[in-house]
This record gives structure tokens, sequence and C-alpha cells, in this order.
């Protein structure tokens, strides 16, 4: 058995083999920079103006209309003192300006535009290269692509983008009393949860997996999915069977499949008998069956490699330290995980902590740690990891 730290610093020092792909803008949210990106030319290319109004040559009172600029014109045109043109949002500010002012800010009298108060030099002009100087570095390796990420790229005319690939995950489920929700149920069984628990993890962390299959507790038949599994796959993820009844087979399985075990059982609540291990590049979790035993482990173990899978640092959950909402005493021999709900920068421990029970992890939106023996009293600050 290992310590939480001991086994998050095994998973973390994993070295991986990261392999990169080319993929259309559109198609790059969430996904992870494999180059440096730095820009072709200039952002803006050209001093363009801040809204619609009236690009003026000189400063002063009273001034010639002498024509009207849009954006995507190409026409040019040379201002010269006293003279104004009409122009309007985005559209190239004419040579000779030095400013642009408001409509709201003016007075038109046929051809004569006459100002309310004068604007500041350069006021509400967009200069050339304000935001971006050509080679200038955009986005970082490793940088994960937000939606104002493909917003950039797109602005500076970029449509195919470098990305690392997120890995192939392959998801089993264990256990002769599973059975598929929409079926009726028979004596002893229960409805299977956990795979679909676990994709929607992967979801709403931008993974996803290419299979997901169900087999009974049979040596053999767990044995041959694992092989086929392996087949195909970079991490594969079991739910159940890893614990030490007569009906789990899935350690055993592991091993008569060359999986290397780099470690077994946590000293943790809830989650004690998760397992680690890995076979040349790939990499297998065993997570224990109870579903919030489950989801616990695959945010705090599983997340922070298939972080890493993808080039990202592998950091996990965003880890923040909050006080909390009432006083609670851990009185076990193993730190906790507890199910909470962060709400007005406070976290409240929410109840049914049992390790079988998903329902109040369902209503929480964070994972709140507590040491083995520890006392932790209203208002005291508590290390918390945010799901969502």
């Amino acid at each position: 058995m290992v310590e939480i730290k001991e086994a998050l610093e095994i998973i973390r020092s994993q070295s991986v083999q990261l392999d990169s792909e080319v993929v259309s803008l559109k198609d790059s949210l969430d996904k992870v920079l494999a180059e440096d990106l730095k820009a072709g030319f200039d952002l803006p290319v050209f001093d363009n103006s801040a809204m619609d109004g009236y690009a003026l040559g000189g400063l002063q009172q009273e001034y010639k209309i002498v024509g009207e600029v849009a954006a995507g014109d190409s026409k040019e045109f040379i201002l010269k003192k006293g003279e104004a043109v009409r122009i309007f949002t985005g559209a190239k500010v004419p040579e000779g300006s030095s400013a642009v002012i408001m409509q709201e800010k003016t007075e038109v009298k046929e051809n004569l535009l006459i100002l309310k108060e004068l604007p500041e030099e350069g006021q509400c002009i967009r200069k050339k290269g304000e935001e971006l100087n050509k080679d200038e570095l955009v986005f970082s390796k490793s940088y994960q692509i937000t939606a104002a990420g493909i917003g950039m790229l797109g602005s500076l005319g970029l449509h195919k983008i470098k990305v690392f690939k997120k890995p192939i995950i392959q998801l089993i489920t264990t256990g002769n009393e599973l059975v598929a929700p929409g079926e009726s149920l028979q004596a002893g069984q229960i409805y299977e949860s956990n795979s679909g628990t676990i994709e929607a993890a992967f979801k709403s962390k931008g993974f996803s997996s290419s299979a997901s299959i169900q087999i009974e507790d049979d040596f053999e038949l767990i044995k041959t999915g694992i092989s086929e599994a392996l087949e195909n796959t970079e991490v594969l993820i079991l739910s159940g069977g890893i614990s030490v009844g007569d009906y789990d087979f899935v350690k055993q399985a592991l091993e008569e499949n060359g999986v290397e075990e780099l470690f077994y059982k946590v000293k943790q609540k809830p989650g004690k008998p998760l397992y680690f291990g890995r076979k040349g590049n790939q990499f297998v979790f065993a997570l224990p069956g109870n579903p919030a035993s489950s989801l616990s482990c695959f945010y705090i173990y599983v997340l922070p490699l298939l972080q890493k899978l993808s080039g990202l640092p592998g950091k996990g959950l965003l880890e923040l330290n909050l006080p909390v909402s009432k006083d609670f005493e851990n009185k076990g021999d193993r730190p906790v995980f507890l199910k909470a709900n962060i709400d007005n920068n406070s976290v409240e421990i929410l109840n049914a902590q049992g390790s079988s029970m998903i329902g109040s992890m369902a209503k929480g939106n964070a994972l709140a740690y507590v040491d083995a023996f520890e006392k932790i009293e209203k208002g005291s600050l508590i290390k918390t990891f945010l799901i969502s």
C-alpha cells in the first residue's frame, strides 16, 4: 500500500510518448499546441477605426467632408488638414488622420462637419501592430486552445493547427450483478452506472473513450477482454473487480497480460483498492467498483495522466484552499476525499459520504481533503479540488 503523495508522484513521473497531428481550426478546441505559434503579420494589419464616426485631418473645430470609408473598402484617401471622411468601425483609417471622433459628438450641415468637442491625438484609432507585431510569439507549445484562442488564431489567418493527439482510452466494467439501465432488474442485480459516469467525466475534461465494454466476473473473459483492449489503446481503465473478493479477477488478469504493477492500494478513503500499471507505452488503471470511489479516483489519479498524455503539465483538478462552513473531524487512520460543494467562497462538506453513494457527489462541485485523525474547525482553510 502506498501513500497518496507517493501514488501521485509515480503517476506524474511516468515518461510518455507524445504524438502530434494537424487539425482544422474549428476542431481544435481544448487540444494542446504541439509547437510555438508566431504572428505572420502585424495585428491589426493597418490602422483602423475603433467606432463609427469621422476620421479627421488635423485637430480643429470644423472640417470639410470629402468622402466615406466602410470596413473592407480598398479605396485610399490622403486627408489634408481641415478635411474629414465618414468612417465605420474596422475601416482603414486614411493617411493623414489625426483622430477619429464618434458620430454622436458631431453635427453635420451639408458637407460641413462641426465638432461638439475636440478629440485627443490618435483617439479611437487602432494602430497597426497594436495587439501583435510580426514574428511575435502568440501562443507557446502546450497552450490548451480555448474559444478565444480559436478567435485569435483565426484572426491570424490560420486554419490548420499542429496539436498533440489525445490518448486513445478504453473502458471495461466488470460484475455479474450489473444490468444496463433500461433493462429489468432481477433479484440481486443493480444497474451499471460507472461506465456512463466515467465517460461523462472524460468528456467534461476534454477526453473520450474509443470503446466501453462490460464483462462478467469470469477470469478467462476478463483476461481476454484486457488482451483485446490492449491491442489498440494507450490508457485502459477498468472499474470493479480489483479488490480481494473471490470474484475479483482483474489484478491477476492484468499480470497474465504482461502489465507491470506500479502500485496497488492507496492509503485513502474512498478508493483504497486502486491499481496503476504499465505495459510498454500503455497505462492501466483499475478503479474500485463503488461509484463514488471510482469517480473520485478518476479525478485525483487518472486525470493528471490523461493531461500529461495530451501535452499538458498534468496537474489534475484545480486545487484551492478555502474556509469550511462547519466543523469536521476525520476519526479514521486514512486521509479522506470528501464530497463537497463550493459556494460563496466557502466549502460545505456534504452528507452521504459512503463510497457507494454517488447522489451527494452529483449535488457538489468539489472534493475536500482531510488528513487522518485531523479535525477541521469552522472557518479554517481546507484543501479543496474543484471538479466543475
